[in-house]
């Protein structure tokens, strides 16, 4: 699932399309908005908002398009009236919106809504802290996971309502960083704030690349720690690095891990060889 830095550069970059332009095109292929019209609004602004999308349009009332990518979903580019090679096939676009430049194609979108500006709250209003945003405040943020002290660290960074944007790798890579387990209770991990920082670190460091690398090394196969690279060596101390799933049974997710450089409470564990766990894109023919 795209995290923090995905999301923003894909509002930065809708926001410098659309923005400030007047819709000529808007289809809303969702089934709850096929009779939507938003063509003649002006797009006000595109933000991110965790892992949120939000694009604002003028009108009476304002109106706000909110849309979630989900595993798989994207907000792809090109010049109005030109093929755009990016986007997939025909039936996976959610949601064509065109101004005279350019087209943006919303593609096997995850969550597409459509509300007035004024009630946007029902939609994100249930996210804590955005991991980006310009109010950071690693302090308060550790407060509250504080309150969450039997939980596992891993988990909590995880969870949208105490801290918005963080998806697994970058759990994954800031505990590896810090040399925490992931199912280290967050009352037994030392100094959240350093944490919470290096957790931020990651991602600004990647907002404006679309290579996203937490060792420094942009190199293909040396971007990461741990995150995606089950049963290979680590790189920091030799050992095999595994994967478990953490979280509740019915939101369980991959955590990534060094077992030599992240000691503490870990899932039992058989031992037995891992296959590293990555998705392969697949191939998909031009949206036309």
């Amino acid at each position: 699932m795209p995290e923090a830095d995905v999301v923003w550069r894909t509002a930065a970059r809708l926001h410098a399309a659309l923005g400030a332009q007047v819709l000529v095109v808007a289809d809303l292929r969702w089934p709850t908005l096929a009779a939507a019209d938003l063509t003649g609004r002006t797009v006000i602004e595109v933000l991110a908002r965790g892992k949120h999308l939000l694009m604002r349009m003028d009108g009476d009332p304002a109106l706000t398009l909110h849309s979630h990518l989900r595993m798989e979903g994207a907000w792809h580019l090109s010049a109005t009236g030109q093929t755009c090679r990016t986007a997939g096939v025909a039936h996976e676009v959610r949601a064509v919106l065109a101004n005279r430049q350019w087209t943006a194609l919303g593609h096997r979108l995850g969550m597409l809504d459509l509300v007035r500006t004024a009630e946007e709250h029902t939609l994100v209003g249930h996210l804590g802290p955005d991991v980006l945003g310009p109010g950071w405040d690693p302090a308060g943020v550790a407060a509250t996971m504080r309150l969450r002290a039997q939980r596992e660290i891993g988990e909590v960074l995880l969870d949208q309502r105490v801290l918005a944007g963080v998806g697994t790798m970058y759990m994954a890579e800031a505990l590896f960083v810090r040399g925490v387990s992931p199912w280290t209770p967050v009352g037994a991990v030392t100094d959240l704030e350093r944490l919470l920082v290096v957790v931020r670190q990651l991602i600004e460091a990647n907002l404006g690349r679309a290579v996203q690398a937490s060792t420094g090394d942009l190199r293909a196969g040396h971007e990461r720690w741990v995150h995606a690279r089950s049963g290979r060596e680590c790189r920091r101390c030799g050992s095999t690095v595994r994967v478990a799933m953490i979280g509740p049974a019915s939101q369980q997710r991959p955590a990534f891990y060094c077992p030599g450089c992240q000691p503490g409470p870990t899932p039992t564990d058989d031992g037995r060889p891992q296959r590293p766990l990555g998705a392969v894109p697949r191939r998909r023919a031009p949206y036309r």
